[in-house]
């Protein structure tokens, strides 16, 4: 399981010119789900995601969590995070899960993030979405749960 996890002051995602989510000062989720991940991925991301220090505390040091400060979330699905150009130029996405998988895995990873007591909105699974956010800081983090860091 793969996710791009951005601070923000604000996002939002539309579908067909409609928002279907919306958060204030929280993190967006880009999550990619591979073909081998497990129910265990899907919890090990959720705690990560969830316990991430990535907000300032009073001295401006980044050592707050989405958990400390209930932040809000905002989970987008996006398959492409395990698209592959190691030959040519057009990604290649064969280690991507089956979208049955995918949906049922970001539908799950949802879920457990709200078992810390926080607000997630999501977008739409395999739609064509618009996403709109206010990067914090900017501060980006890539995770994968398939990988020691």
């Amino acid at each position: 399981m793969r996710a791009v996890v951005q601070r923000v002051a604000k996002a939002s995602v539309m579908v067909n010119d409609e928002i279907v989510g919306k958060i204030g000062r929280g993190l967006l989720i880009l999550l990619g789900v591979g073909e081998d991940d497990s129910e265990d991925d899907i919890v090990w991301m959720a705690n990560k995601i969830a316990g991430l220090r990535i907000f300032p505390d009073k001295e401006d040091k980044m050592n707050l969590s989405a958990i400390d400060l209930k932040r809000e979330i905002l989970v987008i699905s996006q398959f492409t995070l395990y698209g592959t150009v190691k030959k040519g130029f057009r990604p290649s996405f064969t280690s991507a899960a089956p979208p049955e998988k995918g949906e049922q895995y970001y539908e799950k990873l949802a879920k457990e993030i709200e078992k810390f007591g926080l607000h997630v909105e999501k977008g739409v699974f395999g739609a064509m979405m618009d996403v709109e956010l206010v990067n914090q800081g900017p501060v980006t983090i890539l995770i994968d749960s398939k990988k020691e860091y």
